[in-house]
């Protein structure tokens, strides 16, 4: 059974430009996929930029104030920016379960349950990709998003999480294709929290997230990605 101390934890604390992010993570993934290196469970935040996904729509992308990149995760467009907390993830699915869809599903369950740690209830909603509360106005708004690609079994991309980012950058998009509903923070709830705090709490929970990645069935869902 594989445990957290096996994992590589990278948590950095200046702004990582996301290009050099995606080359790393594309070269980390396949040293993982060759038995070369560690995985990778790394946490950081990026300068402003906007990152489209294999299903993006152009007409989505309304305001392009800053750099728009292909990420090559499945979903749309999203953003990212300082505030924001990304949780990369470069797991070895091939020793656990092949399960497409149970990887996301256990991925949306640790934030949700990283989340309730700050007293904020959290959820997926049916149909729309994300992790969901109540906003201040007290409807619904999305406060984390995922989005992953696995190439040779091996995970790459994964969640982010709004710590507090500045939330007019995301009115340059339409996030993850959803228009109807806003998108939220933690300080905007009246939340503050640090990144350390909240590594801290997602890590502490981590061994629960790796738990339900160990196979369950044979019967795996064969997906290369996932919005």
């Amino acid at each position: 059974m594989h445990t957290l101390a096996q994992i590589e934890i990278r948590q950095d604390r200046s702004l990582v430009p996301y290009r050099e992010a995606l080359a790393d993570m594309t070269a980390r993934n396949a040293a993982i996929a060759t038995g070369t290196a560690r995985e990778l469970i790394w946490l950081l935040e990026h300068p402003p930029v906007y990152t489209a996904g294999t299903s993006a729509d152009e007409a989505e992308l309304l305001d392009p104030r800053f750099e728009v990149i292909e990420a090559g995760r499945g979903g749309r467009y999203t953003y990212h920016g300082p505030g924001q907390r990304v949780g990369y993830l470069l797991l070895d699915l091939g020793s656990r379960a092949r399960d497409v869809r149970g990887f996301v599903h256990a991925v949306e369950g640790w934030v949700i349950d990283t989340l309730t740690d700050f007293g904020v209830e959290s959820w997926r909603a049916e149909g729309r990709v994300g992790i969901w509360t109540h906003g201040p106005d007290g409807r619904e708004a999305k406060i984390g998003a995922i989005g992953v690609r696995i190439r040779r079994w091996v995970t790459m991309h994964g969640f982010s999480v709004n710590l507090a980012p500045d939330l007019s950058h995301f009115g340059g998009i339409v996030p993850c294709g959803i228009e109807d509903y806003g998108v939220t923070s933690l300080a905007a709830l009246g939340i503050p929290v640090a990144p350390e705090a909240w590594d801290r709490a997602l890590l502490k929970r981590a061994e629960d997230f790796l738990a339900r990645l160990t196979p369950r069935s044979q019967g795996g869902v064969a997906s290369e990605e996932l919005p």
